[in-house]
């Protein structure tokens, strides 16, 4: 997607009204020739556009794609779009080895989706498949408190689309109650010891899919009766992770977390840690209370053991 085409956007979606062509041009800095060509575009990505005496004005919009999702994003990142990809979080790799950064690479769907731990991902059409490429001042420590924040996010889209989303540790997001997974979350980097040079921050949702086509252990939006939009479901989840601040994601994650109070057992790199999941701290660890006192793991595989008995 063009800037000018990005300012276009957000120029309709921010009027009240239809909006004339020369005050596009004026806004945008180009012609009116080049304003009426981004039109076209867009009507033929799907968008009504009616024009009239008093300028374009958007009466419908795609249900989705790389406009569709630009259409009141309200948060500043440019959206590449592609019907199928590999992975998401490879090309946006690629992006940002080429200097790109505030970028979102969204695909209709995944052939080679991938999970934390290196774990295929189904990523049939109907999913949001979503990664994030951004550059912040932050040193590679603090990265997981974006892991945090991400799956704060799609929770509260998910409950947006009404949909009870809980989150397992770190970052999986499940239907409270049969806590079958709706979403995941993975994020890579590349920085030095000091800062992070970027970091992709990977979404898959099952959103607008079928039960059927998905593992058993999975569910989606609509097989849970939410509402399926992926477009909104998209721009919610871009828009929550960016308001976020980073001192908000801890009390957030803490709210929407299904893990704490649970018998965990979590597979570490150091070996197995099992007890009472009580607390999560900077910048994501988890705080389990075993037989021998409390152990601080900050990074595993968790698995929820049963119901904790609130002792």
């Amino acid at each position: 997607m063009t800037d000018t085409r990005r300012r276009l956007l957000d120029a309709l979606a921010g009027a009240d009204g239809p909006v004339s062509g020369p005050t596009l041009a004026d806004r945008l800095g180009v012609s009116r020739a080049a304003v009426w060509k981004q039109v076209e575009a867009l009507r033929a990505a799907g968008f009504d556009v009616e024009s009239g005496a008093d300028g374009y004005a958007v009466r419908s919009v795609p249900d989705y794609g790389g406009d569709a999702i630009a259409y009141g994003l309200d948060a500043p990142y440019a959206v590449e779009y592609h019907d199928r990809l590999p992975s998401t979080n490879d090309r946006a790799r690629e992006r940002a080895v080429e200097g790109a950064t505030d970028r979102l690479v969204v695909a209709g769907e995944q052939t080679g989706g991938r999970g934390r731990l290196d774990r295929a991902w189904a990523s049939p059409p109907g999913g949001v498949y979503a990664s994030l490429l951004v550059r912040p001042d932050r040193p590679p420590a603090h990265v997981p408190i974006f892991t945090l924040a991400a799956a704060v996010a799609v929770t509260r889209a998910c409950r947006e689309a009404e949909v009870d989303a809980v989150i397992k540790w770190p970052n999986d997001v499940l239907v409270a109650g049969s806590e079958r997974k709706l979403a995941g979350v993975l994020t890579e980097m590349e920085g030095e010891a000091d800062r992070v040079s970027w970091l992709i921050v990977g979404v898959g949702a099952n959103v607008d899919v079928a039960a059927s086509d998905l593992p058993g252990t999975a569910t989606s939006v609509r097989a849970e009766g939410g509402v399926a939009d992926r477009r909104r479901f998209c721009q919610r989840v871009v828009e929550t992770f960016h308001g976020l601040d980073p001192d908000e994601v801890l009390p957030a994650w803490r709210d929407h977390a299904v893990t704490l109070g649970r018998a965990v057992r979590v597979e570490t790199p150091g070996g197995t840690v099992e007890g009472k999941a009580v607390d999560v701290e900077s910048p994501g660890a988890l705080v389990v209370r075993t037989d021998d006192g409390e152990r601080t793991v900050h990074a595993g595989d968790c698995e929820h053991l049963r119901p904790a008995d609130g002792n």
